[in-house]
């Protein structure tokens, strides 16, 4: 499948990564505004054909699948431009900087019955598919809790994201919107759907805009509870605090599943020692290489291999959370979403 990207910013390096190891796609052609940005990019990974804007790319023609990967205010024009040229698409999160944008982003794509996958790529983390499996198997049992503490320490100082991400100051909604989606997303992964949440948020760096710190409460519908602890200014043990970004436990009635900082994961039945808990992950591209186990996995669906997640549609479901999130905050209320 030939494959075109738009954007060549930060993250943009492991979507190009990933397509370019990808057996069964091609990269052909990229979309970067800044010409030098664009010339590294297009030399780094063998791209052939690069463009300033994505009118000029479609015009030449010869991509079947868009990948966007640039800020949320620009999804909407991307997607126009994709549905209008009928190229299933996948694009970045946050989707779209509110709800009610990210609803027309989906309906656009659905008028012009073209794919629209959106890139969540945590929940194809090795450790999280590897949960996934643990609890399909039975290995827990019942399960009964989540929990998640969030600490990269990338947040400090007056220089804080300002390197690798720097928009990241002046977001108004931050940690929830930006980061605490993706947990969002891995915790429905995992124990099914949200049924309501109550958030305590708060901003500890002065230097950015929005928040950077709080505690989101999740019930689930089975009656589970789950709690997303994040701090993006502390830190926590790992070798490379951004792998994992934290610490994750699972706890059922056999047992509990422990998430470590270096992507260990550690199993401790009930009545019994904790033991590691073999998972064969690769230490390449981002965060166990989940960037191309998404695409791999995108690549499957769209050739009818295997059915999509984190479709367009399937993933307003986050957003809403979030949006229960941030209401639960400004009321000082438990929200049923």
């Amino acid at each position: 499948m030939k494959v075109g990207v738009v954007g060549a910013g930060y993250f943009a390096q492991f979507h190009y990564d990933a397509w370019a190891r990808l057996p069964g796609a091609e990269l052909v052609a990229l979309v970067e505004h800044d010409p030098e940005r664009a010339s590294t990019t297009a030399g780094q990974f063998g791209v052939p054909r690069t463009f300033s804007n994505l009118e000029d790319l479609l015009a030449d023609g010869g991509i079947e699948l868009l990948d966007i990967v640039t800020p949320p205010q620009t999804h909407k024009q991307l997607v126009q431009l994709g549905a209008q040229a009928d190229l299933p698409m996948v694009c970045q999160k946050p989707l779209a900087p509110t709800l009610d944008e990210a609803c027309e982003i989906v309906e656009l794509a659905e008028a012009a019955d073209t794919p629209l996958i959106v890139h969540e790529n945590f929940r194809f983390q090795p450790w999280y598919r590897h949960a996934k499996r643990m609890i399909e198997d039975g290995r827990f049992g019942a399960l009964h809790s989540v929990s998640f503490r969030l600490r990269p320490g990338d947040g400090q100082g007056p220089e804080a994201y300002l390197e690798r991400q720097p928009y990241f100051q002046g977001m108004a909604r931050f940690l929830v919107h930006e980061t605490g989606v993706h947990f969002v997303d891995v915790f429905r992964f995992l124990m099914g759907e949200v049924s309501a949440v109550t958030a305590r948020l708060r901003k500890v760096n002065p230097v950015i805009a929005g928040e950077d710190a709080g505690y989101i409460l999740f019930e689930f519908e089975g009656g589970q509870t789950g709690l997303f602890d994040g701090n993006r200014l502390n830190e926590h043990h790992a070798e490379n605090k951004r792998l994992t970004m934290g610490e994750m436990w699972l706890e059922g009635e056999r047992g509990v599943l422990r998430l470590d900082g270096d992507g260990g994961l550690w199993w401790q039945p009930h009545g019994g020692e904790e033991r590691a808990e073999p998972c064969d992950w690769s230490n390449q591209g981002f965060a166990g290489d989940c960037v191309f186990a998404f695409c791999d996995h995108v690549l499957e669906g769209l050739t009818g291999q295997g059915d999509l997640e984190n479709t367009g549609r399937e993933y307003l479901r986050n957003m809403e959370i979030v949006e229960a999130v941030y209401r639960s905050h400004e009321e000082g209320v438990r929200i049923v979403v």
